[in-house]
């Protein structure tokens, strides 16, 4: 048992509790802050799964089928809860998938919808239909997970981004309209070593692509300490991983050059993960002279007078 926090022997609602970093607060919110937990999922196999590896600790587990993209299914569930006299004290917006990398043009309006119902609209329906049933809490808090593409867009991610944006957003509004009454944290996880690349084109181990992923990616228990140590603390934003710290950090510095320059590193590496994203470079491309000059602008220790 960890020294007293407190969500400690708390009422914790975890979307997406079925794999990844969902799977593994469910783990750790019981086992080490003895919290019951209702984990909400799609899988029954998976869930059932959970249970098994839980043992002992499963009688404070309980999980909901359902999809997380129906806002119906978010008010039934809160039904549900008031009904059955549960409170819960603290929401994870967890649940989330990530569309397969490529431009903008080649997805199509239900492939949009689809990302922004589950990454940003989940979260609108959960926040929606339980805030009120939290705010009777004595500790009432929501964290919401977004990602490191809402700190820096990539080329390839513009769906994925702009919904995990969206959801960092409303976060950060909400946060103020609840001060000094309710928690609210965000999260911003860069990769993370979880099955959410499952429909990535990464190639074969040996893949350039595979290897960059496993270099920059966090392990999923690293991530969801992190996680919970932040919640611990109450952290308002949380970035963690390298790849994330280090594109939130060079963002602000160095602002739209950052994904021109992260796109020319995936070219040259030839990443499979992004083989849909890039044709050919059009070497007669007149912007490219004017980026590169901005570029070699902002070099530290470069100024330029006048």
């Amino acid at each position: 048992m960890t020294p007293y926090c407190w969500f400690d022997y708390k009422t914790v609602i975890v979307s997406g509790a079925s794999s990844g970093i969902g799977k593994g607060l469910v783990t750790k919110l019981i086992g080490e802050h003895c919290c019951t937990v209702i984990g909400i999922g799609r899988s029954e196999a998976k869930m059932q799964k959970l249970v098994a590896e839980l043992g002992d600790n499963a009688r404070r587990f309980s999980y909901y089928l359902f999809d997380v993209s129906v806002k119906e299914n978010w008010v039934q569930f809160e039904a549900d809860l008031r009904n059955a006299g549960i409170r819960p004290d603290l929401l994870i917006n967890n649940a989330g998938i990530l569309p397969k990398f490529d431009k903008f043009t080649n997805y199509t309006l239900e492939d949009i919808n689809h990302a922004m119902q589950v990454n940003f609209y989940s979260s609108v329906y959960s926040m929606n239909a339980l805030m009120p049933l939290i705010m009777e809490s004595q500790t009432p808090g929501i964290v919401n997970i977004a990602s490191s593409a809402a700190l820096c867009s990539l080329a390839g991610t513009s769906i994925y981004s702009a919904s995990k944006a969206a959801l960092k957003s409303l976060t950060e509004s909400i946060r103020e309209e609840c001060r000094g009454q309710c928690y609210i944290g965000l999260v911003c996880p860069g990769f993370t070593k979880t099955d959410i690349f499952a429909n990535q084109n990464t190639g074969n181990e040996s893949d350039l692509s595979e290897r960059a992923l496993q270099m920059v990616s966090t392990s999923c228990a690293r991530m969801v300490n992190d996680i919970i140590k932040g919640i611990w603390k109450r952290r308002s934003n949380m970035v963690f991983g390298i790849d994330a710290r280090l594109m939130n950090n060079t963002g602000k510095v160095f602002g739209v050059l950052i994904p021109w320059a992260s796109s020319k590193v995936i070219k040259m590496a030839h990443l499979a993960m992004f083989s849909d994203v890039f044709d050919e470079e059009d070497e007669g491309d007149p912007t490219s002279a004017v980026v590169r000059e901005k570029f070699k602008q902002h070099i530290p220790g470069r100024h330029r007078m006048g």
